[in-house]
């Protein structure tokens, strides 16, 4: 069944034209990619698709009724916590919860007809708690905000308090929760960890919903979507398949294009000669036949549909890396390194290895500590033990994560111009390079975006030619285009790099090795991101197998003393043992009960002691059955 149909669609902002005769449809379920250049429409294109605004031609027509989830302003909640956010979701059903309450106490208090007729409206509203999945919003909040790394701290907090990262995955995970129809997701998995777009991917994979998504993030695209939706030119080119055979398929295309355009050139060519040539014989011979002929000719030309010249090559920074000299063979060595703040340990012994030429990329969970021990090489931390140094010669460029520009009043040009020490005429030739034409080298640098940040700040680290590249999240805020070239720079840059990335198709691309830190961990795999999960999985698989077996080879292999403690230890009642564990049972039995009564669903607090407790019991429960296994032997 059809979710939306885009018709002839055109948008004008003032007398500028963002789309022209845009049309495509996208069916029930579908997974799309919506893509494009920065300025493309996109954006223009999501406001009509969720009706903010109308287009100025054509036609925009959505499935009736169809329920429309779109993630793109952050709403204002008041003074609602981070738990109220993601309950607000359930507010219909919560309130057919609170009906069945109240008739609850009218029911105490009637009798005859009027019992009757409560009856039957208690049982009409328990029947639209239950339709509503009142039973499991719980469980749905559970799940969504875990997946999305929202803990139960953060989940007590106020919103008002929050980040703007964080109230952007918070407002995710309402709109996860809200099961609708059509998903419109720009850039979903901006402010997540490697982790939670994982799980996120896994999610829409298994939505029964219709999702459009904007992404820059290659690797999730080619998890996700199952079609694309290109806007170049104010036009949508539609490709019915995944991200990974779109890129070849537009490749094809734009060849078959650019031989069709030059086929169709030399026809021109020689209908234009024609022409000229019927014209000067008209003149000569003063015959009007051949100026028929000309002119019948120029009507064919002017009727013909022109092929435009396909742009086989998008700008994007000009990148070239160079180094100012090499290193030793030993660039980087962490030996034994500990590093934490109060109780909290962020490297324990942590020990690695760079060598001149090498690329490695740095990944761990938010707050593992990976800035922090990019800090310590830069020299600007100390590690608290172990020995961490840089070889002999070393010249490091170092790209911080720095999500907005300093807020000054320096031109673009100026500001290039004082950090790489270069007169104005090679200045402008250089950012050129890094795509700021004309005007653009005179905006002010705080007034620049995300990405035109990134491309000024790359610029200077190109200037500095280091040989050891210390990149903090190099690709965020750059499109696609821009992360390519920069990927292609990388590969051909003849120094070391250390990179911080959450970006797996970068990841992939650039590294030879990955150094994982969790934990206070560092561990070393070589390969991307692919290989570092294929061994992580690995290692994950191995814990589970031989979990049970090892308990149970550790107690074969006791030593004789450990024997014979046991055995002088005082003689356990299995009898005993069995009561007490059947008494916490029963009181687990009672929470459990507790837990899924729906009157308790809005008491946040009983029920986040009824858990504590029950896991409690649980724990308790464990212990005693091994002490009844062990008297069993």
């Amino acid at each position: 069944m059809l979710m939306i149909g885009c018709h002839q669609v055109k948008k004008f902002y003032g007398a500028q034209e963002v789309l022209s005769e845009v049309s495509f449809d996208i069916y029930d379920g579908e997974k799309v990619g919506l893509l494009g250049g920065n300025g493309a429409g996109k954006s223009t294109l999501f406001r009509l698709l969720s009706g903010t605004e109308s287009p100025d031609e054509g036609s925009v027509s959505l499935r009736r009724g169809a329920k429309v989830g779109v993630l793109d302003q952050i709403p204002d909640y008041g003074d609602d916590t981070v738990e109220e956010v993601l309950q607000r979701v359930f507010a219909g059903t919560f309130a057919w919860q609170e009906r069945m309450r109240e008739l609850e106490v009218q029911m105490g208090i009637s009798e005859g007809n009027a019992l009757d007729r409560l009856l039957r409206e208690y049982g009409e509203a328990q029947e639209r708690f239950e339709h509503g999945g009142g039973y499991e919003i719980s469980s749905k909040i559970d799940g969504v905000a875990s997946g999305l790394g929202i803990s139960a701290k953060q989940r007590a907090r106020a919103f008002a308090g929050l980040s703007g990262g964080e109230k952007t995955k918070v407002s995710l995970a309402a709109l996860l929760l809200s099961e609708a129809d059509l998903l419109l997701l720009d850039e979903p998995t901006n402010h997540l960890d490697m982790e939670a777009a994982s799980w996120l991917e896994g999610f829409i994979r298994d939505s029964s919903a219709t999702i459009i998504v904007i992404s820059h993030d290659r690797y999730f695209l080619t998890q996700t979507i199952g079609k694309v939706v290109e806007l170049e030119d104010g036009e949508a080119t539609v490709y019915p398949w995944g991200y990974t055979q779109y890129r070849e398929e537009k490749e094809a295309r734009l060849l078959r294009q650019f031989e069709d355009y030059k086929e169709q050139q030399k026809v021109i060519k020689q209908m234009k000669e024609a022409i000229k040539r019927l014209i000067e014989w008209g003149k000569q011979g003063d015959n009007p036949k051949f100026f028929r002929k000309a002119a019948a000719m120029q009507k064919s030309l002017d009727r013909m549909e022109k092929i435009k010249r396909p742009v086989l090559e998008q700008a994007s920074i000009g990148l070239e890396l160079q180094i100012d000299g090499r290193t030793g063979d030993e660039v980087l060595v962490l030996e034994d390194v500990q590093k934490a703040y109060g109780e909290r340990t962020l490297l324990n012994e942590a020990n690695a290895l760079l060598r001149y030429g090498e690329r490695a990329v740095l990944i761990g969970g938010n707050g593992a500590g990976k800035t922090t021990l990019m800090r310590m090489i830069l020299g600007q931390e100390q590690p608290d033990a172990g020995d961490l140094r840089l070889g002999s010669r070393v010249r490091v460029g170092y790209l911080a994560q720095e999500e907005a520009p300093p807020a000054h009043k320096m031109s673009v040009l100026d500001y290039y111009k004082e950090q790489a020490a270069m007169e104005e005429g090679e200045s402008r030739g250089r950012l050129a390079k890094f795509l700021f034409y004309g005007k653009d080298v005179f905006k002010p640098v705080a007034g620049l975006s995300g990405g035109e940040w990134s491309r000024l700040r790359l610029a200077v680290l190109m200037r500095q030619k280091p040989n050891l590249l210390m990149l903090d999240e190099p690709t965020n805020h750059l499109d696609i285009a821009s992360r390519e070239a920069l990927e292609e720079a990388l590969e051909e840059y003849d120094g070391t790099i250390l990179a911080v990335s959450h970006d797996r198709f970068f990841i992939n691309r650039i590294a030879q090795r990955v150094w994982g830190l969790e934990g206070g961990k560092l561990s070393v795999t070589l390969g991307g991101y692919d290989d570092y999960r294929q061994e992580r999985s690995k290692a994950e698989a191995a814990l589970e197998s031989v979990g049970a077996p090892a308990v149970r080879a550790a107690a074969r292999t006791e030593s004789s003393s450990e024997r014979s403690s046991r055995q002088a230890a005082p003689r356990l009642d299995p009898a005993k043992l069995e009561q007490e564990i059947a008494e916490l049972e029963a009181r687990s039995a009672e929470l459990n009960q507790a837990l899924s009564d729906p009157a308790h669903a809005l008491d946040s607090d009983q029920l986040s002691q009824w858990l504590a407790e029950q896991e409690e019991l649980q724990g308790q429960i464990d212990h005693l059955t091994e002490k009844w296994l062990q008297a069993q032997s």
